[in-house]
């Protein structure tokens, strides 16, 4: 068994009554006429008419092919308990009885494991396996689904008319991108294309990141509340994380920057090399200290993943929560790294699934929208491919804010119950009466 913090350790002694042998050190008793007593009685008490002695065979086996019965397992180690007093399992203070000795679901009787965790929300409160952290973020989506959907379903579809209007009105005469189809273009309508297209990215980008960062934030607060047991409404949810909206914004523009900062740091070299007049040898430079750069950004970012939900749960500043974030995932990064990219893995698919069907949708019912989806010409996109792509959009974030929101929260929570023994105070924050005592025959939870 791993010494992780939120593992109650079994306790080692018998229960009270308990009689010898119970461990299973002793072989069985030989078999005897008088079940009540333990010792055979003197020959003087036997009854003076007992069978002739030739009557008594060996016992052999009851039909062809047959083997004989095996014998009963030794007492104490997840056998059928041997009836007493109190019936089958019980009266021994020890079979799985009602004194949960070694024998029953407390003990070390059949299971061979810790006992059992207390689960007053969507999770048990002990060290969490990857599948529980999925099941855990899909299990508050179901449980609490109407302030989940609620939530989602309103800054998705905010996010999408924003998206939709700024794309139908301000960019959309300017996002004309056919000169990259041409043979010999001008360097000024190259230039004024790329801008064109930045423009049109960062927009959207923008309004994006803006309504992720509220729907993380309300998600959070309904997880941290879920793994309590404890439903919230939307409103509690946003006057919980009002406060820290700017914090959180300014951490998930941070990271971003931190990481172009690295891979532009790897890939300066290469660019003064290409600028000083060996191009080819400058370009391979600036892709071989990009990738670097890169590798090293990913691990930064891995590195502080938590920092958000230790931001929006511990009410802390910007610098401190990324501290709490390294100090997480120290020791744990390739952990912290698996799950993080399963779930966005698992998220972008759900999107995918739900995103392409109605671009198709849309690309048939607009036409030229279409046709310019895939040519990449992205002129004069019509309203009608932009509102029926937009839907599938709405309903593409609605269910994967609540994946990804969700992972990362019962992630930070499932790191500091390995390493700060959370569960202690999650368990008390629940009402679990008696959880984490040592007292024998007791459970966490019970």
């Amino acid at each position: 068994m791993k010494d992780t913090p939120g593992w109650a350790s079994p306790g080692s002694a018998p229960s009270d009554g308990q009689q010898p042998g119970t461990f299973g050190t002793q072989p069985p008793e030989q078999p005897s006429d008088h079940g009540g007593t333990d010792q055979p009685q003197p020959p003087t008490n036997w009854s003076k008419e007992q069978p002739p002695p030739g009557q008594w065979t060996a016992p052999q086996p009851q039909g062809p092919g047959q083997a004989p019965p095996s014998p009963p397992p030794g007492p104490g180690w997840g056998g059928p308990p041997p009836a007493g007093p109190g019936g089958p399992g019980g009266g021994y203070g020890g079979w799985g009885g009602p004194n949960q000795g070694f024998g029953g679901p407390q003990g070390w009787g059949g299971n061979w494991g810790p006992p059992r965790a207390a689960k007053p929300g969507v999770i048990p409160l002990r060290p969490l396996g990857v599948g529980e952290i999925l099941d855990g973020a899909v299990s508050t989506m179901r449980t609490y689904w109407r302030t989940v959907v609620g939530i989602s379903l309103t800054i998705s579809v905010v996010t999408e008319i924003v998206v939709i209007l700024v794309q139908g009105f301000a960019l959309n005469d300017r996002a004309n991108t056919n000169v990259f189809n041409e043979r010999n273009p001008s360097p000024s309508e190259l230039s004024r294309a790329l801008g064109d297209s930045l423009l049109t990215s960062g927009a959207v980008f923008v309004v994006a990141l803006l309504g992720t960062i509220v729907a993380t934030a309300l998600l959070t607060t309904v997880t941290s509340r879920a793994v309590l047991g404890r439903p919230v409404t939307t409103a509690e949810a946003w006057h919980d994380a009002r406060p820290q909206l700017a914090r959180l914004l300014g951490l998930t523009l941070l990271l971003p920057l931190m990481a172009f900062a690295i891979i532009a740091v790897g890939a300066l070299p290469g660019i003064l090399v290409a600028v000083a007049g060996s191009a080819a040898a400058g370009a391979a430079l600036a892709l071989l200290g990009g990738l670097a750069g890169g590798v090293v950004a990913l691990w930064i970012m891995i590195r502080f993943s938590l920092a958000s939900p230790a931001l929006m749960l511990e009410k802390q500043s910007i610098r401190k929560s990324m501290s709490r974030s390294a100090k997480l995932v120290r020791g744990s990064w390739w952990r912290v790294f698996g799950i993080q990219l399963l779930a966005q893995i698992i998220a972008s698919i759900v999107a995918s699934m739900v995103v392409l069907p109605f671009a198709l949708i849309a690309g048939v019912l607009s036409g030229s929208g279409f046709s310019s989806f895939f040519n990449g010409s992205g002129g004069n996109i019509g309203w009608t491919f932009l509102i029926v792509s937009g839907i599938g959009s709405v309903i593409g974030r609605m269910l994967t804010f609540p994946i990804t929101a969700g992972v990362s929260v019962l992630l930070y929570i499932d790191q500091r119950i390995r390493r700060e023994a959370l569960d202690l105070d999650l368990a008390r924050a629940a009402g679990v009466q008696g959880y984490g005592s040592d007292a024998p025959g007791t459970t966490p939870g019970s």
